[in-house]
């Protein structure tokens, strides 16, 4: 209990505000139409459809740790990654694709070749690992349980993972590194010392909360055009016939810090796409509603149309109508209703019906 108290009170007293690393660069997560969510298959036909002005790669990357600063050279390791989403659904999807001289995944553990993916979906910010726990009173194993990878997650994921789970989740919720919260699918040819591209397509659920208990977690909700943090590193293993080896030969990090392993403000900053207009009709009538007060049976309507709209009008299923764009509508009688939205613009009609969606008492 004093552990959870301690976490809890550092985390209302962080600052909301920080600045992630790399301020000058924004990526961007692409929107897939939710009749094209990326089948977890190994193949990239349906990642086609993604613009390369998606894909972060190799060029992106700094060594921290080995050769601080130095590039990835890509005769000997050559990534891309593109990452997506589906409004609605809060998962992150993620297709990398890397070329690599010396596969290294002989060995279990630690000992392999590494894609250490990690977010921060709320922009909580701050330390997020045992070993930085502010709070200096806590024993290792009540900082990892309170709070390591608890308001941000640290992925280490095996490329490839023969042997051992495709994720080890650093952190004392190893539970959001397997179905229903995340899943991953390869395709490659090679054995370990040998060269070769491997594919990896996977995605991942982020979470605002994480404890290891999941009845208490909070799934981080991903909004269109918003920010998360986000930050990844390759670790590149190529020594397989030493089973005493303990280092990689590079450590090449996108936000171009090492502490992005731990700490939410070393992330750097990836923005929600929208769904882009090819995927679209030049008009769609789409709309939401909240009961304000189920007393009074008010309820107020909200218009999320796509288009350029220059009449709306709002059947309340009540005989009653609306002319105005978020009407206001007080129901006199107990019931579920048939509402519909009709629009009109240039491009010409839709509407939207949601049938006894709407109830007051």
């Amino acid at each position: 209990m004093k552990a959870l108290i301690t976490t809890l009170a550092f985390l209302l007293l962080s600052p909301l505000a920080f600045s992630l690393e790399r301020p000058d660069v924004e990526f961007q997560i692409f929107q897939f139409p939710p009749d094209a969510i990326p089948r977890i298959d190994g193949e990239t036909d349906d990642w086609d459809m993604v613009p390369e002005s998606y894909s972060i790669g190799s060029d992106q990357l700094r060594d921290v740790q080995i050769n601080p600063g130095a590039k990835v050279d890509p005769k000997t390791l050559d990534v891309k990654v593109k990452v997506g989403w589906v409004k609605g659904i809060n998962q992150l999807y993620v297709l990398y694709e890397a070329y690599d001289d010396y596969w290294d995944f002989a060995l279990a553990n630690r000992h392999n070749d590494i894609f250490e993916l990690v977010v921060d979906a709320d922009l909580s910010g701050g330390p997020f690992i045992s070993r930085i726990h502010p709070n200096k009173d806590l024993t290792p194993m009540e900082a990892h349980l309170s709070f390591h990878g608890v308001h941000a997650q640290n992925h280490h994921i095996n490329t490839p993972h023969e042997g051992q789970d495709w994720n080890f989740v650093w952190g004392s919720q190893p539970w959001i590194g397997k179905l229903p919260y995340a899943n991953a699918a390869y395709n490659y040819d090679f054995e370990p010392g040998e060269s070769g591209k491997l594919i990896l397509e996977f995605w991942i659920t982020p979470f605002d909360h994480a404890p290891p208990d999941p009845a208490r977690a909070i799934v981080s909700q991903l909004i269109e055009d918003e920010i998360i943090g986000m930050s990844w590193a390759v670790l590149d293993y190529d020594d397989v016939n030493n089973p005493d080896r303990r280092a990689y030969t590079g450590f090449y990090s996108l936000s171009h810090e090492f502490d992005m392993i731990g700490n939410g403000n070393h992330l750097v900053a990836f923005r929600l796409m929208p769904l882009e207009d090819r995927f679209r009709d030049p008009l769609e009538a789409t709309w939401n509603f909240k009961v304000i007060d189920m007393d009074r049976r008010l309820v107020g309507f909200q218009d999320e149309s796509y288009g350029e709209i220059t009449n709306w009008r709002w059947d309340f299923g009540d005989g009653n109508e609306s002319t105005e764009q978020h009407p206001i509508h007080r129901y006199k009688e107990p019931g579920e209703y048939v509402v519909t939205l009709h629009i009109e613009g240039p491009e010409g009609k839709d509407r939207h019906t949601r049938v006894r969606a709407v109830a007051v008492k």
